[in-house]
Protein backbone atom coordinates (compact mmCIF):
# COMPACT_ATOMS: atom_id res chain seq x y z
CA UNK A 1 0.00 0.00 0.00
CA UNK A 2 1.09 3.53 -0.63
CA UNK A 3 -0.59 6.88 -0.10
CA UNK A 4 -1.69 9.30 -2.81
CA UNK A 5 -1.11 12.82 -1.50
CA UNK A 6 -1.46 16.26 -3.07
CA UNK A 7 2.07 16.08 -4.50
CA UNK A 8 1.33 12.88 -6.46
CA UNK A 9 -1.94 14.19 -7.86
CA UNK A 10 -0.14 16.41 -10.35
CA UNK A 11 1.82 13.75 -12.33
CA UNK A 12 -1.07 11.28 -12.02
CA UNK A 13 -3.52 13.80 -13.48
CA UNK A 14 -1.15 14.74 -16.30
CA UNK A 15 -0.38 11.16 -17.27
CA UNK A 16 -4.01 10.06 -17.05
CA UNK A 17 -5.09 12.99 -19.21
CA UNK A 18 -2.60 12.02 -21.94
CA UNK A 19 -3.59 8.35 -21.79
CA UNK A 20 -7.27 9.32 -21.98
CA UNK A 21 -6.93 9.88 -25.75
CA UNK A 22 -8.74 13.19 -25.42
CA UNK A 23 -11.53 11.64 -23.34
CA UNK A 24 -12.10 10.46 -19.80
CA UNK A 25 -13.62 13.74 -18.68
CA UNK A 26 -12.24 17.12 -17.71
CA UNK A 27 -9.04 16.62 -15.65
CA UNK A 28 -9.14 20.10 -14.08
CA UNK A 29 -12.53 19.57 -12.45
CA UNK A 30 -11.51 16.12 -11.21
CA UNK A 31 -8.20 17.35 -9.84
CA UNK A 32 -9.99 20.03 -7.82
CA UNK A 33 -12.39 17.42 -6.41
CA UNK A 34 -9.59 14.97 -5.58
CA UNK A 35 -7.61 17.82 -4.01
CA UNK A 36 -10.59 18.68 -1.80
CA UNK A 37 -11.11 15.02 -0.87
CA UNK A 38 -7.48 14.69 0.26
CA UNK A 39 -7.79 17.90 2.27
CA UNK A 40 -10.99 16.63 3.92
CA UNK A 41 -10.13 12.96 4.46
CA UNK A 42 -6.34 12.72 4.17
CA UNK A 43 -4.10 10.86 1.68
CA UNK A 44 -5.82 8.11 -0.32
CA UNK A 45 -4.76 4.49 0.13
CA UNK A 46 -3.63 2.90 -3.15
CA UNK A 47 -3.33 -0.88 -2.92
CA UNK A 48 -2.93 -3.87 -5.19
CA UNK A 49 -5.77 -6.38 -5.41
CA UNK A 50 -3.42 -8.88 -3.73
CA UNK A 51 -3.72 -6.92 -0.49
CA UNK A 52 -7.44 -7.70 -0.15
CA UNK A 53 -9.06 -10.98 0.94
CA UNK A 54 -9.93 -13.24 -2.00
CA UNK A 55 -13.70 -12.73 -1.60
CA UNK A 56 -13.65 -8.97 -0.85
CA UNK A 57 -16.12 -7.03 -3.02
CA UNK A 58 -14.73 -4.33 -5.31
CA UNK A 59 -16.70 -2.06 -7.71
CA UNK A 60 -15.84 0.45 -10.40
CA UNK A 61 -17.02 4.07 -10.53
CA UNK A 62 -16.81 6.50 -13.45
CA UNK A 63 -18.30 9.52 -15.15
CA UNK A 64 -20.89 8.83 -17.86
CA UNK A 65 -22.04 11.29 -20.49
CA UNK A 66 -20.65 13.62 -23.12
CA UNK A 67 -17.45 15.58 -22.30
CA UNK A 68 -18.94 18.65 -23.97
CA UNK A 69 -21.78 18.56 -21.41
CA UNK A 70 -19.77 17.49 -18.37
CA UNK A 71 -17.39 20.45 -18.70
CA UNK A 72 -20.39 22.81 -18.40
CA UNK A 73 -22.05 21.01 -15.44
CA UNK A 74 -19.57 20.85 -12.57
CA UNK A 75 -20.56 17.76 -10.54
CA UNK A 76 -20.29 17.28 -6.79
CA UNK A 77 -18.55 14.40 -5.07
CA UNK A 78 -21.94 13.31 -3.77
CA UNK A 79 -22.96 12.34 -7.30
CA UNK A 80 -20.28 9.63 -7.45
CA UNK A 81 -20.67 8.34 -3.90
CA UNK A 82 -24.42 7.98 -4.55
CA UNK A 83 -23.82 5.53 -7.41
CA UNK A 84 -21.48 3.38 -5.30
CA UNK A 85 -23.85 3.39 -2.33
CA UNK A 86 -26.79 2.47 -4.60
CA UNK A 87 -24.89 -0.47 -6.07
CA UNK A 88 -23.74 -1.68 -2.65
CA UNK A 89 -27.32 -1.43 -1.35
CA UNK A 90 -28.65 -3.40 -4.34
CA UNK A 91 -26.01 -6.11 -3.90
CA UNK A 92 -26.55 -6.21 -0.13
CA UNK A 93 -22.81 -6.45 0.50
CA UNK A 94 -20.11 -4.28 2.03
CA UNK A 95 -17.79 -2.80 -0.59
CA UNK A 96 -14.12 -3.28 0.29
CA UNK A 97 -12.39 -1.15 -2.37
CA UNK A 98 -12.86 0.99 -5.47
CA UNK A 99 -11.47 -0.14 -8.83
CA UNK A 100 -11.04 2.46 -11.64
CA UNK A 101 -12.68 1.35 -14.89
CA UNK A 102 -10.40 3.38 -17.18
CA UNK A 103 -7.39 5.69 -17.29
CA UNK A 104 -8.55 9.15 -18.32
CA UNK A 105 -8.32 12.59 -16.77
CA UNK A 106 -11.54 12.55 -14.76
CA UNK A 107 -12.17 8.83 -14.64
CA UNK A 108 -8.83 8.19 -12.95
CA UNK A 109 -9.27 10.80 -10.22
CA UNK A 110 -12.98 10.23 -9.46
CA UNK A 111 -12.34 6.71 -8.08
CA UNK A 112 -9.68 8.18 -5.79
CA UNK A 113 -12.05 10.89 -4.61
CA UNK A 114 -14.87 8.40 -3.95
CA UNK A 115 -12.49 6.05 -2.15
CA UNK A 116 -11.43 8.91 0.14
CA UNK A 117 -15.01 9.96 0.85
CA UNK A 118 -16.15 6.41 1.62
CA UNK A 119 -13.03 5.57 3.66
CA UNK A 120 -12.01 2.79 1.25
CA UNK A 121 -8.75 2.00 -0.56
CA UNK A 122 -8.44 2.36 -4.33
CA UNK A 123 -6.90 -0.48 -6.35
CA UNK A 124 -3.90 0.28 -8.60
CA UNK A 125 -5.48 -1.30 -11.70
CA UNK A 126 -8.21 -0.64 -14.24
CA UNK A 127 -10.11 -2.13 -17.15
CA UNK A 128 -8.60 -0.27 -20.15
CA UNK A 129 -5.33 1.64 -19.38
CA UNK A 130 -6.75 4.26 -21.71
CA UNK A 131 -10.28 5.68 -22.13
CA UNK A 132 -13.10 4.29 -24.27
CA UNK A 133 -16.57 5.79 -24.73
CA UNK A 134 -18.77 2.75 -24.00
CA UNK A 135 -19.35 0.70 -20.85
CA UNK A 136 -18.67 -2.68 -22.45
CA UNK A 137 -15.27 -1.66 -23.86
CA UNK A 138 -13.14 -3.18 -21.11
CA UNK A 139 -10.82 -6.11 -20.61
CA UNK A 140 -13.40 -7.19 -18.05
CA UNK A 141 -15.83 -7.86 -20.91
CA UNK A 142 -13.12 -9.85 -22.72
CA UNK A 143 -12.77 -11.96 -19.57
CA UNK A 144 -16.53 -12.56 -19.39
CA UNK A 145 -17.19 -10.30 -16.39
CA UNK A 146 -20.66 -8.74 -16.34
CA UNK A 147 -21.00 -4.97 -15.96
CA UNK A 148 -24.46 -5.61 -14.53
CA UNK A 149 -25.97 -4.58 -12.20
CA UNK A 150 -25.12 -0.97 -13.04
CA UNK A 151 -26.10 1.95 -10.77
CA UNK A 152 -26.53 5.33 -12.52
CA UNK A 153 -26.83 8.57 -10.54
CA UNK A 154 -27.50 12.22 -11.35
CA UNK A 155 -26.80 15.45 -9.50
CA UNK A 156 -30.37 15.64 -8.12
CA UNK A 157 -30.09 12.40 -6.15
CA UNK A 158 -31.91 10.21 -8.71
CA UNK A 159 -30.51 6.71 -9.16
CA UNK A 160 -31.29 3.97 -11.66
CA UNK A 161 -30.33 0.29 -11.38
CA UNK A 162 -29.98 -1.61 -14.66
CA UNK A 163 -29.73 -5.40 -14.84
CA UNK A 164 -28.97 -6.69 -18.32
CA UNK A 165 -28.04 -9.89 -20.12
CA UNK A 166 -24.94 -8.47 -21.83
CA UNK A 167 -22.57 -5.56 -21.33
CA UNK A 168 -23.56 -4.20 -24.74
CA UNK A 169 -27.21 -4.05 -23.68
CA UNK A 170 -26.18 -2.43 -20.40
CA UNK A 171 -24.43 0.29 -22.43
CA UNK A 172 -27.57 0.95 -24.50
CA UNK A 173 -29.88 1.08 -21.48
CA UNK A 174 -27.58 3.24 -19.37
CA UNK A 175 -26.82 5.61 -22.27
CA UNK A 176 -30.52 6.14 -22.91
CA UNK A 177 -31.13 6.74 -19.20
CA UNK A 178 -28.21 9.19 -19.10
CA UNK A 179 -29.73 11.26 -21.92
CA UNK A 180 -32.82 11.67 -19.71
CA UNK A 181 -30.68 12.49 -16.66
CA UNK A 182 -28.65 15.30 -18.22
CA UNK A 183 -25.62 13.51 -19.76
CA UNK A 184 -23.39 14.34 -16.78
CA UNK A 185 -23.83 11.30 -14.55
CA UNK A 186 -21.88 8.73 -12.60
CA UNK A 187 -22.19 4.98 -12.79
CA UNK A 188 -20.97 2.15 -10.59
CA UNK A 189 -20.62 -1.30 -12.15
CA UNK A 190 -18.43 -4.37 -12.71
CA UNK A 191 -18.79 -5.65 -9.16
CA UNK A 192 -16.33 -8.50 -8.64
CA UNK A 193 -14.23 -10.11 -5.95
CA UNK A 194 -10.67 -9.04 -5.31
CA UNK A 195 -9.59 -12.50 -6.44
CA UNK A 196 -11.23 -11.92 -9.82
CA UNK A 197 -9.75 -8.42 -10.09
CA UNK A 198 -6.27 -9.93 -9.64
CA UNK A 199 -6.71 -12.02 -12.77
CA UNK A 200 -8.78 -9.82 -15.11
CA UNK A 201 -7.77 -6.18 -14.43
CA UNK A 202 -4.78 -4.38 -15.93
CA UNK A 203 -2.49 -4.19 -12.91
CA UNK A 204 -0.48 -1.07 -11.98
CA UNK A 205 -2.41 1.32 -14.22
CA UNK A 206 -2.33 4.30 -11.87
CA UNK A 207 1.39 3.86 -11.23
CA UNK A 208 1.93 3.65 -15.01
CA UNK A 209 -0.07 6.86 -15.55
CA UNK A 210 1.92 8.63 -12.82
CA UNK A 211 5.22 7.73 -14.51
CA UNK A 212 3.89 8.92 -17.88
CA UNK A 213 2.93 12.19 -16.18
CA UNK A 214 6.39 12.60 -14.65
CA UNK A 215 8.05 12.04 -18.03
CA UNK A 216 5.70 14.50 -19.72
CA UNK A 217 6.24 17.08 -16.98
CA UNK A 218 9.99 16.74 -17.51
CA UNK A 219 9.49 17.52 -21.22
CA UNK A 220 7.43 20.56 -20.29
CA UNK A 221 10.12 21.71 -17.87
CA UNK A 222 12.96 21.24 -20.35
CA UNK A 223 14.67 18.46 -18.37
CA UNK A 224 13.24 15.49 -20.29
CA UNK A 225 12.79 14.41 -23.89
CA UNK A 226 10.18 12.81 -26.13
CA UNK A 227 12.62 9.92 -26.55
CA UNK A 228 12.38 9.22 -22.81
CA UNK A 229 8.58 9.16 -22.96
CA UNK A 230 8.54 6.98 -26.05
CA UNK A 231 11.08 4.55 -24.57
CA UNK A 232 8.72 4.04 -21.61
CA UNK A 233 5.43 3.86 -23.53
CA UNK A 234 6.53 2.42 -26.90
CA UNK A 235 4.96 5.44 -28.59
CA UNK A 236 6.07 7.83 -31.30
CA UNK A 237 5.06 11.13 -32.87
CA UNK A 238 2.51 10.51 -35.62
CA UNK A 239 2.02 14.04 -36.93
CA UNK A 240 2.79 17.70 -36.16
CA UNK A 241 0.73 20.57 -37.49
CA UNK A 242 -2.08 23.08 -37.09
CA UNK A 243 -5.81 22.36 -36.75
CA UNK A 244 -7.47 23.70 -39.91
CA UNK A 245 -10.94 22.17 -39.57
CA UNK A 246 -13.06 21.01 -36.65
CA UNK A 247 -16.54 19.51 -36.66
CA UNK A 248 -17.83 18.64 -33.17
CA UNK A 249 -21.35 17.87 -32.01
CA UNK A 250 -23.15 16.15 -29.13
CA UNK A 251 -25.43 13.43 -30.43
CA UNK A 252 -26.83 10.08 -29.23
CA UNK A 253 -25.20 10.58 -25.84
CA UNK A 254 -21.66 11.14 -27.16
CA UNK A 255 -19.42 13.98 -28.27
CA UNK A 256 -18.66 13.10 -31.90
CA UNK A 257 -16.63 14.90 -34.51
CA UNK A 258 -13.72 15.18 -36.88
CA UNK A 259 -10.57 17.24 -36.57
CA UNK A 260 -8.24 17.96 -39.51
CA UNK A 261 -4.58 18.93 -38.98
CA UNK A 262 -2.33 20.43 -41.65
CA UNK A 263 1.35 19.48 -41.42
CA UNK A 264 3.93 22.15 -40.52
CA UNK A 265 6.48 20.66 -42.91
CA UNK A 266 4.17 20.18 -45.88
CA UNK A 267 0.95 22.18 -46.23
CA UNK A 268 -0.53 19.65 -48.64
CA UNK A 269 -0.28 16.84 -46.05
CA UNK A 270 -3.10 16.41 -43.54
CA UNK A 271 -4.16 14.09 -40.74
CA UNK A 272 -7.87 13.54 -40.03
CA UNK A 273 -8.89 12.18 -36.63
CA UNK A 274 -12.34 10.76 -35.94
CA UNK A 275 -13.80 11.33 -32.46
CA UNK A 276 -16.39 9.59 -30.29
CA UNK A 277 -15.63 11.17 -26.89
CA UNK A 278 -12.05 9.89 -27.45
CA UNK A 279 -9.79 10.17 -30.51
CA UNK A 280 -10.27 6.83 -32.21
CA UNK A 281 -9.08 6.80 -35.81
CA UNK A 282 -6.12 8.60 -37.44
CA UNK A 283 -6.05 8.96 -41.24
CA UNK A 284 -2.99 10.55 -42.88
CA UNK A 285 -3.41 11.74 -46.48
CA UNK A 286 -6.32 9.35 -46.95
CA UNK A 287 -4.54 6.33 -45.45
CA UNK A 288 -5.60 4.95 -42.06
CA UNK A 289 -2.50 4.86 -39.84
CA UNK A 290 -3.82 4.12 -36.35
CA UNK A 291 -6.95 2.34 -35.12
CA UNK A 292 -8.39 1.33 -31.74
CA UNK A 293 -7.51 -0.10 -29.30
CA UNK A 294 -4.09 1.58 -29.81
CA UNK A 295 -3.88 5.13 -28.52
CA UNK A 296 -4.12 8.50 -30.29
CA UNK A 297 -3.03 11.29 -27.94
CA UNK A 298 -2.70 15.01 -28.69
CA UNK A 299 -0.66 17.70 -26.95
CA UNK A 300 -0.07 21.39 -27.49
CA UNK A 301 2.98 21.69 -29.73
CA UNK A 302 4.67 24.36 -27.63
CA UNK A 303 3.69 23.45 -24.05
CA UNK A 304 3.25 19.65 -24.39
CA UNK A 305 0.00 19.97 -22.39
CA UNK A 306 -2.51 17.21 -23.29
CA UNK A 307 -5.57 18.40 -25.21
CA UNK A 308 -8.96 16.82 -24.52
CA UNK A 309 -11.57 16.63 -27.28
CA UNK A 310 -13.74 19.32 -25.72
CA UNK A 311 -10.70 21.66 -25.72
CA UNK A 312 -9.92 21.27 -29.44
CA UNK A 313 -9.97 24.58 -31.29
CA UNK A 314 -9.32 25.89 -34.77
CA UNK A 315 -5.75 27.10 -35.21
CA UNK A 316 -4.21 25.06 -32.36
CA UNK A 317 -0.68 23.88 -33.07
CA UNK A 318 -0.47 20.26 -31.98
CA UNK A 319 1.63 17.12 -31.79
CA UNK A 320 -0.25 13.84 -32.36
CA UNK A 321 1.21 10.84 -30.52
CA UNK A 322 0.55 7.16 -31.12
CA UNK A 323 1.00 4.54 -28.40
CA UNK A 324 0.38 0.80 -28.26
CA UNK A 325 -2.52 -0.42 -26.12
CA UNK A 326 -1.93 -2.40 -22.95
CA UNK A 327 -0.90 -5.99 -23.77
CA UNK A 328 -3.91 -7.27 -21.79
CA UNK A 329 -6.08 -6.26 -24.78
CA UNK A 330 -4.31 -8.65 -27.14
CA UNK A 331 -6.52 -11.68 -26.72
CA UNK A 332 -9.41 -13.39 -28.44
CA UNK A 333 -12.45 -11.16 -28.82
CA UNK A 334 -10.52 -7.83 -28.88
CA UNK A 335 -11.79 -6.87 -32.34
CA UNK A 336 -15.43 -7.42 -31.41
CA UNK A 337 -15.15 -5.32 -28.22
CA UNK A 338 -12.78 -2.45 -29.21
CA UNK A 339 -11.67 -2.97 -32.82
CA UNK A 340 -12.54 -0.37 -35.49
CA UNK A 341 -15.81 -2.13 -36.40
CA UNK A 342 -17.01 -1.82 -32.76
CA UNK A 343 -17.22 1.94 -33.43
CA UNK A 344 -18.76 1.55 -36.89
CA UNK A 345 -15.55 2.19 -38.87
CA UNK A 346 -15.23 0.04 -41.98
CA UNK A 347 -11.44 -0.36 -41.77
CA UNK A 348 -9.11 -3.15 -40.69
CA UNK A 349 -7.17 -3.02 -37.41
CA UNK A 350 -3.61 -1.82 -37.98
CA UNK A 351 -1.07 -3.11 -35.46
CA UNK A 352 0.74 -0.03 -34.15
CA UNK A 353 4.42 0.32 -34.99
CA UNK A 354 6.06 2.36 -32.31
CA UNK A 355 9.38 3.88 -31.48
CA UNK A 356 11.40 1.33 -33.44
CA UNK A 357 9.79 2.31 -36.75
Amino acid sequence: MRLIDLEELDPLTLGATLLGNGGGGDPYQAKLMAHQAINDFGPIKLISADELPEDALVVTIAVLGAPTVIIEKIPSGQLYADAVRALGSYLGQEIAAILPVEVGGMNTLVPLMVAAELGLPCIDADGMRRAFPQIEMTVFTLAGISASPVALADEHGNTVIVVSKTNQIAETLIRNASMNLGLANSFASYSMTAGTARTVAIQGSLTYATEVGRLLRAIQGGTGSWEDLYAFTGGRTLFEGKIVDLDRRTTSGFARGTVVIEAFANGSSTMRIEIQNEMLLAIEDGVTVLTPPDLICMVDHETAEPITTEQLAYGQRVRVIGMPCAPEWKREGMMEVVGPSAFGYDVEYIAFEGEAQ
